[in-house]
Order: structure tokens, then sequence, then C-alpha cells
């Protein structure tokens, strides 16, 4: 969660470390992490490395003298010899309630596969990809029309009150008592691919319309419809059937344009044409007219 909100008013920030300056947008111009311009903003000292393993950077970070390190989505594995660093250990936020869904896309996972709910877990870090006993966690519904954009943004202010909680529970000198994961319920949430966002009508409706809202706001599903292909930015499923090969266009009005699935129909609300914007799907067959 990178543009996770922390307050903690007596709590000493004495470095942050976040990715280095990364190209964006069409310019491709290098631009700074969220954390690094809220760091910057608040006066905290910022570190890029490219990568943890180096020796002198470690030895660096070893310098600083940390009592605790805490991590949320930083995208670096933190070595063995980094977790040992500080006196009190590394926590890490994970937006998921562990142990579903360990590893790189929680959040867009738990969309994908239809979960009714998630949460943020603050865990101890140990050498295993989110293996480490959780300390505290909170739990939060999926909406039925999230995105993962919107309930990233939820999560990274359940995240912040969680790691308050825990930073007044250690201001106190009360440890969050750490419990060992289950060794049940266990999934992996791997990396996003941009080939998955190209949906297959042969799926179900149920399907695709979890898909979409699981890979908005990116890459942002994709589909082939009427011979042209789209991006689709928002749908739903619908408590119908049809009687139509995968992929034929059943329906198409200023409600949306439905769609035959491998199961049940899916209606496109928002479509992206190639080099064009997102619009509503009344947008859309203006510019399609006699074309669908």
């Amino acid at each position: 969660m990178p543009g996770l909100r922390v307050a903690c008013e007596r709590a000493e920030v004495v470095a942050v470390y976040t990715q280095p300056d990364r190209p964006a947008g069409r310019g491709r111009v290098l631009t700074p992490s969220p954390v690094k311009q809220e760091a910057l903003q608040r006066g905290i000292e910022v570190r890029q490395p490219e990568t943890l393993r180096d020796p002198e950077v470690q030895a660096a970070l070893s310098a600083l003298e940390p009592d605790l390190i805490v991590t949320a989505a930083y995208g670096l594995i933190l070595p063995k010899k980094v977790l040992k660093i500080p006196r009190l250990g590394c926590w890490n936020l994970h937006g998921s309630l562990l142990p579903r869904w360990r590893g790189a896309a929680p959040i867009q996972r738990a969309i994908e596969a239809g979960d009714a709910e998630t949460g943020v877990c603050l865990m101890e870090m140990e050498a295993g990809l989110d293996t480490g006993p959780v300390l505290l966690r909170a739990a939060t519904a999926i909406g039925a029309d999230e995105t993962s954009g919107e309930l990233y943004e939820r999560l990274a202010d359940i995240g912040a009150d969680v790691l308050a909680q825990g930073l007044a529970m250690l201001e106190a000198g009360t440890l969050p008592a750490a419990q060992a994961q289950s060794t049940e319920g266990v999934t992996h949430a791997a990396k996003i691919e941009k080939a998955e966002a190209r949906l297959d009508w042969n799926e179900s409706a149920e399907v695709l319309a979890c898909k979409v809202r699981a890979f908005q706001p990116w890459p942002v599903a994709e589909a082939v419809l009427a011979g042209e292909r789209v991006r689709i930015h928002a749908a739903k499923a619908l408590a119908s059937s049809a009687d139509a090969a995968p992929g034929t266009i059943v329906t198409a009005n200023r409600d949306g344009i439905d769609v035959a699935c491998g199961d049940g129909v899916l209606r496109l609300l928002t479509l992206q044409r190639e080099g064009g914007r997102a619009v509503s799907a009344a947008d859309y067959l203006n510019a399609r007219r006699g074309q669908l």
C-alpha cells in the first residue's frame, strides 16, 4: 500500500526507504513514489536503493540503529541480515486475511476470486513469503461492485489504523500477541501479469465481472467485441442467460452492451477504444453506430 497514511505522533521516523524513481506517464518521466513525496514534505530522509542485498546498503541501514522497521508493499524482499537489524524486529502490513492470499497481489486476487471479505494483517516478518506470525488483524467486507483501486484505498486507511494501534501498544510496553498462521487455507497471490486482463467469453459472466473489477485500474480488462479490441473498465453479470455463442452481443442500448458468455450474460458499462478515452456504453454505441 504505497499510499499508506500512518499517524503516530511520538514515533521518530529516522528514514524512509522506497523504490527508486520510475518512468511514468506518456512522456516516461522519472516520477517519485507517493511515499517519497510524502516523506519529503514531512522533512524525512529518503533512501532509494535498488537492492537491500548490497553490504554497503545494509551497513548504512544498520547505522541508523532502528528499533523497528515497518514495510507496506515495499516491493523488495528483506534479506535475513536486514531482518536482524532492528532490536524489535520487522513488521509488515499485508492486504489480506492471512494465510489467505500471501504474495504480491492480495487485493486483486481476492476480488478476482469473488471473496466476500478481506482485510489487513500486521505481521512479524521472517524469511518466508508472508509466513510470519500475525500481531493484529482487521477484516472488512468487499463491496459487490468494488474495484481493486477502491479497495486498495480503503485498506490503506484500515492499515494505518492497525499500525497505529500496534505502535501505541509498543509504546505502552505491551507487544501485540503474535499468533502463528494456520497451515490450512493457504493461498498465494501471484503478481498480476498484463496478459491476464484478456477476457475469454467462454468463461462465466460472474468470473468475468470479477476480473473486470480486479484489473481496475491496472492492467484493465480487455476483450474483442464485434471484431474490435476494447478495454472494459466496468461491467456486471446479469441474472439471465442467452441462447447465443460466447462473445455474441445479445442486446445493445443506453443501459449497456450485453454479451453472451460461457455461462450467463455480461453487461459492459464503460469501454475504451484503442487510442481513445473510457466512455459509457451509450457513447461507445454512438461512436460505432451501425457497426454492431
